[in-house]
């Protein structure tokens, strides 16, 4: 199973947790509920990483952690708060690089939609833009999304919402 689809099943917990419990309850509720559902789907998931910083081959654990890695490929970010802010998003990035981990979610259940909350952090995934259709669903209306690139930085790309990678039509 590559990020891709981990992360359609990611993004398919989240809702579903949020269907169920709705906003304003404290982030580590919403972690345990997510590890205990991506369990049941037999994913390996573990939950509050120690993330090291190597520095002259010393290996120092300053408290940085990951909420949740599922796979050993996608790292989930969890908030609880009032409004994602921009260090939010830089906070995953950082974490992608230090573990060499390609793509991150960041889901802030504290929303009163979750597609406003659910942010998808890449760090050198390899993806077809040709290929590539992203959209976020409202009931049933799915409506297209943009993709905000750095130029210097071809292959690292943050999307604006709640996104999905699709196949072609």
């Amino acid at each position: 199973m590559n990020e891709n689809d981990l992360s359609k099943i990611i993004v398919d917990t989240a809702f579903k947790i949020y269907k169920k419990l709705g906003p304003g309850l404290l982030e580590s509720v919403y972690e345990g509920i997510f590890a205990y559902e991506l369990r049941q789907k037999e994913l390996l998931v573990e939950t509050q990483v120690t993330i090291p910083v190597l520095w002259d081959n010393i290996k120092f654990d300053q408290g940085y952690r990951a909420d949740i890695i599922v796979n050993k490929k996608v790292l989930i970010e969890l908030k609880s708060i009032e409004k994602l802010m921009p260090v939010h998003a830089k906070q995953v990035r950082t974490y992608l690089r230090l573990t060499d981990l390609k793509l991150g979610m960041l889901i802030n259940f504290n929303e009163n939609q979750l597609t406003d909350g659910i942010k998808r952090v890449v760090n050198g995934l390899k993806v077809n833009l040709k290929k590539l259709r992203l959209c976020s669903f409202a009931g049933n209306r799915m409506n297209f999304i943009s993709i905000l690139a750095r130029p210097t930085l071809p292959t690292r790309l943050e999307f604006s919402s709640f996104a999905l990678l699709l196949p072609p039509f």
